[in-house]
């Protein structure tokens, strides 16, 4: 029974050193992740600019996504560098710009997968 207790003990202290929103990447679907990262995260916000059904948003000034349908590299490498009048994306990780490159590319131009 000790020894239950001590492994017990040595999973909760595991599980705390783990960074509590890697729990919820984790829960979150790519779709669900990376509508939050268009909408809210990115600085400035992709949703400001571009439009995307998923994601409700109507902007005008940036290009339709939907219209549009960029593949991983040009969606890569805007967000990471700028294009035309589009500034650098900032306020992602490595990790985050993955996921908002899968998201894109999942429902750009699939109005009904919302």
């Amino acid at each position: 029974m000790k020894n239950l207790q001590k492994i017990s003990l040595y999973f909760f202290a595991l599980s705390l050193s783990i960074p509590f929103g890697s729990h919820l990447a984790h829960a979150q679907s790519v779709d669900e992740q990376g509508k939050k990262l268009f909408t809210q995260k990115a600085v400035p916000a992709c949703a400001y600019c571009h439009s995307l059904k998923h994601a409700d948003s109507m902007a005008e000034s940036g290009p339709d996504l939907d219209s549009l349908k960029p593949d991983a590299a040009t969606i890569e490498n805007a967000i990471r560098h700028g294009k035309g009048e589009m500034p650098t994306i900032t306020g992602l990780s490595d990790e985050e710009i993955k996921v908002l490159v899968k998201y894109l590319q999942n429902v750009a131009g699939q109005a009904d997968k919302k």
